[in-house]
């Protein structure tokens, strides 16, 4: 049999749920356990799964089959729990086992349930969209970005100059002996790009193709290789040859290599640019905006937010975080290294946003009770069908990812009341 004890801790959101599994259900459970240990026992003289209960008692002690049974009908206990105390936890339950002996086992269940929230004021707050604007400035720097991802590199003759690309080979000494690292050859060095130790390219300068020139130079105090942090070395630099960059006219030739359909003049490019930008910009005011709202609402809401919930949504912030990175190929031990920090600091940078997402969350669904907003399955199916078809994904698998049905519902709903928040704050 099963049996709840509920009663209600310090804080009115935080409740304790006593289940204890007995009887039948326990010695049944117990079973079950060895039968699972059975399978993997190691005792000399009985091949494996064949060892005798009493014979494994002896040698792996009841406990350990009554801690193996107590993980198998923690499910189940967590079930009833929910079953029979009629909570709703809005994080993962936190358990700790109670009692565990032969006459059974007792979990008691930390459920953190929905606190209540008071929304004082959500309307008339005149917050108004900021106006945005593309000057001829900004098109004509895009532009300039834009041609240059197109500049083309020219060989030359005459000197290294400020800007050009030189090939050089090159190798480095200290004390008269080569250090490692310091060799390349045909290597494209960029002047200008402070690529390499302060005054190597600055001596680069001036010179021809084919001239051979010894440069002194002084690694950096703070150079990350101890050995030639601030030592003096001599480069021996040769210059292969000399290219410089080739800025595009913006002709039919430029506008063929560009291939964007219906873009075939000075004008039309700019339009789409000016477009470009414009989108931009106005999909930036518009989360600027939103986040405005929901800010100055905020302020009006009365709300005491367990930190459970708070520390579940940093859970979910490093997560993502962690998987950002990972796609640019850095791993969160990498990034506390480059960063010189860690989990705890990463952690502690997180806790605002979190807590604003957990306050935002709460708030927009008593507006959502309160406004009485509500979406049908069948629009939420409609929802799903344009979005696996726009992320090229089958429908079962797009609701596989989303979290169900019920995900994309609670999504558009929560969508329908930001834009109610739009129209009553205007």
């Amino acid at each position: 049999m099963a049996k709840k004890v509920e009663k209600e801790v310090k804080n009115k959101n935080v409740h304790e749920v006593d289940i204890k599994i007995d009887g039948t259900e326990w010695t049944k459970a117990i079973d079950e356990a060895f039968k699972k240990e059975q399978k993997t026992a190691k005792v000399d003289g009985f091949r494996k799964g064949k060892v005798p209960r009493n014979v494994y008692e002896k040698k792996f002690g009841k406990q350990a089959l009554l801690v193996t049974a107590a993980d198998m009908v923690l499910q189940k206990a967590y079930l009833k729990a929910i079953e029979e105390s009629k909570l709703v936890p809005v994080v993962q339950p936190a358990f700790d086992v109670k009692s565990l002996d032969d006459s059974g086992v007792e979990f008691i269940f930390k459920f953190i349930t929905k606190p209540e929230v008071k929304v004082k004021k959500y309307k008339g707050l005149n917050i108004q969209p900021e106006k945005v604007e593309v000057s001829d400035e900004e098109i004509n720097h895009e532009l300039g970005h834009l041609l240059e991802r197109y500049t083309e590199l020219v060989t030359k003759d005459g000197k290294v100059e400020n800007g050009n690309i030189a090939i050089i080979d090159f190798e480095g000494f200290k004390d008269n002996e080569p250090f490692d690292g310091g060799k390349g050859e045909n290597y494209s060095l960029e002047i200008g790009s402070n690529t390499f130790i302060p005054g190597f390219e600055e001596k680069v300068i001036g010179m021809k193709i084919g001239e051979e020139k010894d440069l002194n130079l002084t690694f950096p105090e703070d150079y990350g290789v101890k050995d030639l942090a601030g030592a003096d070395v001599v480069f021996k630099v040769k210059v292969n040859e000399i290219k410089e960059k080739k800025t595009r006219e913006l002709d039919e030739d430029f506008f063929e290599d560009l291939g964007m359909e219906g873009i075939d003049s000075e004008e039309k490019l700019k339009a789409e640019i000016k477009n470009s930008i414009m989108a931009q910009k106005e999909m930036n005011a518009e989360n600027k905006y939103v986040d405005t709202i929901l800010e100055e609402v905020g302020k009006n809401v009365e709300v005491d937010i367990p930190e459970e919930m708070v520390n579940e949504e940093v859970n979910r912030l490093m997560s993502r975080f962690e998987e950002q990175i990972k796609m640019q190929g850095i791993s969160l031990d990498l990034y506390y290294q480059f960063t010189q920090s860690n989990e705890e600091a990463l952690r502690s940078q997180m806790e605002k946003e979190a807590y604003s997402n957990v306050l935002y969350r709460l708030m927009l669904e008593e507006i959502m009770k309160l406004e009485k907003v509500e979406v049908s399955k069948e629009d939420a199916e409609k929802e799903t069908e344009e979005l696996a078809k726009k992320y090229q994904m089958e429908k079962e698998d797009f609701l596989k990812e989303f979290g169900g049905i019920e995900m994309i519902q609670y999504d558009l709903e929560m969508r329908k009341v930001v834009e109610l928040l739009k129209e009553y704050n205007k």
